[in-house]
């Protein structure tokens, strides 16, 4: 026989023998809790960002070096070119350019950052403006594929407005530290602000240090990278003091602008509604201790050091050995990057050029020879 699978309902009968009708028991039943809801909210401390102003960096470097490439007209000032068929947009010779890019004249006019500009001239302003300028091809893709590579992960996790304060700032302190150890050659790139974002995601790692996982991991990993970096630049014509200025700048500006809260105060600041626990500093005291002293050495350091650029003081005078973090010489290269200083003669389409560095006298035919013509010859004379 089969079963009715409805549920049962329990009955009472009543007592009276007028009313023989049967009713439902009255169960009472317990109330129901209702689970507090849930909200999801985006944690702002940690939230992530969409990264468009690294990019933008990269075009505008790319843009300044196609005006400079337009602007040095090769064809026009120059004997001879490479990749001729760019036409005004080719390359100086390799000899005067290995980089494959202009003349130091066109990059000097352009904002490339020389001393004698800067205090005599009262051009302060080629501090930044060389930091957007590249000596050649090669150099724009190293430093715009590394900047692509660690900007683009650091402004995700930062934003726009940090990361740029640090590009800009790294790439002036990178400048001035160049322009007091490097007083007579011209320097451009955007190595120095490079090698502060560099800096920032080392001390950004220091000062967070408790919220990571694989902390020491990461920790050998960037300081291994730094160093071979660095590296590098002990080899000549690499601005290697814009590199430790630039990277001394960011790494004292990651403590004050990528200070992150603990987890333990992110985690009560956004608990629901009626949770209860004991109060938690939003830093731990060496954060707060590394974010005061970094600021005040940032401030102090800058302006001490435009102070002294300003007024004319060459810091190899007060440091004999200092040269070596630049260019370490060796049997293979020579570190003497004097700029080339060239007595010309002219006899009609004839053109004596003599190298004031190396005695070397060479004879040109060039009718109307310019005087960039001539520049151009020299520096090809002096290499």
């Amino acid at each position: 026989m089969a079963t009715d699978p409805s549920p049962q309902i329990p009955m009472r009968a009543s007592s009276k023998s007028s009313n023989n009708s049967i009713h439902p028991v009255d169960v009472e039943t317990p109330p129901v809790r209702t689970p507090t809801p849930i909200i999801y909210r985006e944690i702002k401390h940690f939230k992530k960002w969409i990264p468009w102003l690294v990019p933008a960096f990269v075009v505008a470097n790319t843009v300044m070096f196609i005006i400079t490439m337009y602007v040095n007209n090769c064809p026009k000032n120059s004997v001879s070119c490479v990749a001729d068929f760019l036409g005004r947009f080719s390359f100086q010779p390799f000899k005067e350019n290995p980089l494959l890019g202009p003349s130091s004249a066109t990059l000097l006019k352009m904002g490339a950052l020389h001393v004698k500009e800067v205090v005599d001239g009262d051009q302060g302003w080629r501090l930044i403006t060389c930091n957007w300028l590249h000596g050649g091809v090669f150099h724009l893709l190293a430093n715009m594929l590394s900047l692509l590579v660690i900007g683009i992960r650091l402004e995700r996790e930062f934003g726009f407005i940090r990361v740029g304060l640090i590009y800009i700032i790294s790439g002036f302190g990178g400048s001035l530290m160049s322009a007091l150890f490097l007083q007579s050659n011209i320097s451009v790139g955007a190595s120095g602000a490079l090698f502060g974002i560099l800096g920032s995601m080392l001390s950004e790692l220091i000062t967070n240090w408790t919220i990571y996982a694989n902390k020491v991991a990461s920790f050998v990993t960037l300081l291994v990278i730094i160093a071979v970096n660095l590296a590098v630049g002990i080899l000549p014509h690499v601005d290697n003091f814009a590199h430790i200025g630039g990277f001394l700048t960011g790494f004292l500006l990651g403590f004050v602008f990528l200070i992150r809260p603990q987890f333990g105060w992110v985690s009560q600041r956004y608990a629901p509604p009626g949770h209860s626990s004991s109060a938690r500093p939003k830093f731990k005291k060496y954060q707060c201790i590394l974010w005061a002293v970094s600021l005040i050495l940032v401030i102090v350091g800058l302006s001490l050091g435009l102070v002294m650029l300003l007024r004319g003081v060459n810091a190899n005078d007060h440091c004999s050995w200092c040269h070596y973090l630049s260019c370490v010489p060796t049997s293979r290269w020579s570190c003497n990057t004097e700029p080339a200083y060239c007595s010309s003669t002219q006899l009609g389409s004839q053109v004596n050029v003599t190298c004031s560095t190396n005695g070397r006298t060479t004879t040109y035919f060039l009718p109307g020879a310019s005087s960039s013509q001539i520049q151009s010859l020299c520096s090809q004379q002096c290499s």
